[in-house]
């Protein structure tokens, strides 16, 4: 009788899908069905969705704001497999508003906000938890089942099922992993969305060839703050018997342990090797002032002060990584991840950069797949449409960065000067900001004529609200993107 009824479920989620996805490669163009659902309450129709369930709602000024989950099959290519719950939020404006499709690669934040492209267009937001972050990881997790193309599908699921409630433009996006999130989606479902903006999203196309980070970091800023950056992680290192105590005194404190990463010394200087990257990432130029002076003449408390508010010393507890375990199992397995040399270092690393199987329970499997990274970026060179990619001068990740060539189709990359990882198109110089605008708003169907016939003239259609716009960034360990 059990295996009937997972055979009905799994019968019924396939047909679902196959019929979702008909549906959706079906759109093109997208056509208006609101009129279907006139006068019924926007939650109704949402929690009619088969599979949507309601966990709460908050109150948002000039929005409705939905916190949900939706059923997902664990396999999109065989649905019989199981399913688990996948958190969604919904920021609704109107049906009669172009919708951006959010991602952060990472969890969802259930803290109303919005993305630049929805402040820019003016437009509702979805946005999804990545497959197998908690708590949107099935029970038990088969981790052969996290991958990209997974997640995009994912993503094409809950838009094959929303596209009825919001038919006009759809966008996607996302920041870090996130826009590599949104466009893994574009690769393989290109026909779902109007257009993508990717925000300082790495490629790492030959993940055994990091070189393109070893020049970056031998130029970025300036030389003086670079010396500065470099003599605090060296001193963190040639300290490292009296800064490792201090760790060992707060780790046992607070009740951390080292399983993963096997150590209490490996765990220091993984945190340690991380701080001229997390310093980039995180800080700006003129961040340089904060840090000591002359690093040989801190005291101790100042170089491990220094080094845990840029990098975070419980970065490589058990506890530090168990929230990062998608992010790392797959950062071995598809995504790549960097290998930087640090020559200012010199002999006075024990491990040097660590690779991603040393952050990921041994209890989980790993292969690495190599042809994964070089589909999407061939992809993306020949055949990208509607892209945009913005990338940060000072962000370490955009050493390795999306291009566009010939066969791509209205695609921009560009680079906000003085920016880190927090980079987007309001920091870019106004010729490309203004492009970078009035494009965005061009493929979600919102442009004015006057910014058709002149992008000089293209703004936000909302505007900025502090609430919702704030964007900072969140730090988590430094070989995240």
């Amino acid at each position: 009788m059990g295996k009937a009824l997972r055979w009905l479920l799994g019968l019924a989620l396939l047909i679902g899908a196959l019929g979702a996805a008909g549906a959706a490669d079906a759109a093109q163009p997208h056509t208006d069905e609101s009129a279907a659902g006139a006068g019924q309450d926007i939650e109704d129709r949402v929690l009619a969705i088969p599979g949507m369930s309601l966990i709460q709602e908050k109150p948002v000024d000039g929005y409705r704001y939905f916190v949900l989950d939706y059923t997902q099959p664990v396999d999109h290519r065989d649905p019989s497999r199981g399913t688990f719950e996948q958190r969604i939020t919904l920021l609704h404006k109107g049906v009669d508003r172009p919708t951006v499709f959010f991602t952060s690669g990472y969890n969802v934040s259930t803290t109303p906000s919005r993305s630049e492209p929805a402040q820019i267009v003016d437009g509702n937001q979805v946005s999804l938890e990545y497959r197998y972050f908690t708590p949107s990881r099935p029970e038990p997790a088969d981790w052969k089942k996290l991958d990209i193309w997974q997640a995009a599908s994912d993503q094409h699921r809950v838009f094959a099922a929303l596209r009825k409630i919001y038919p006009k433009r759809w966008l996607a996006t996302g920041g870090s992993k996130g826009g590599m999130t949104a466009t893994y989606y574009e690769r393989f479902y290109p026909r779902d969305m109007d257009g993508v903006v990717a925000y300082v999203a790495p490629d790492d196309v030959v993940n055994t060839e990091d070189s393109a980070y070893d020049r970056f970091l031998a130029t970025v800023g300036t030389p003086a703050c670079r010396e500065r950056v470099e003599a605090v992680q060296r001193e963190a290192l040639i300290r490292r018997a009296p800064l490792e105590a201090e760790y060992a005194d707060r780790v046992r404190a607070a009740g951390y342990t080292f399983d993963t990463v096997g150590s209490l010394d490996k765990a220091y200087e993984a945190v340690v090797l991380d701080y001229v990257w997390a310093f980039w990432q995180y800080s700006l130029l003129s961040d340089c002032d904060s840090l000591p002076a002359d690093a040989g003449a801190a005291t101790d408390q100042q170089i491990y002060d220094s080094v845990d508010a840029i990098s975070g010393f419980s970065a490589y507890t058990d506890q530090g990584l168990a929230a990062y375990t998608p992010y790392y199992y797959q950062a071995g397995t598809q995504l790549g991840s960097p290998d930087i040399r640090q020559p200012w270092l010199g002999g006075l690393s024990r491990y040097g950069y660590q690779p991603p199987r040393h952050f990921v329970p041994r209890s989980i499997p790993m292969r690495f797949d190599p042809s994964a990274m070089p589909d999407v970026d061939r992809w993306v060179r020949h055949h990208a449409e509607h892209m945009l990619f913005v990338y940060g001068q000072n962000d370490p990740w955009g050493s390795e960065r999306f291009r566009v060539g010939q066969g791509s189709r209205d695609s921009y990359v560009f680079t906000a000067p003085g920016a880190n990882h927090g980079a987007d198109v309001a920091g870019l110089v106004p010729a490309q900001k203004a492009r970078a605008t009035a494009r965005i708003l061009a493929w979600a169907g919102v442009a004015s004529p006057a910014v058709q016939r002149d992008e000089t003239k293209a703004r936000p259609l909302a505007p900025f609200d502090k609430r919702l716009d704030e964007r900072p960034l969140t730090r988590g360990p430094a070989t995240l993107p």
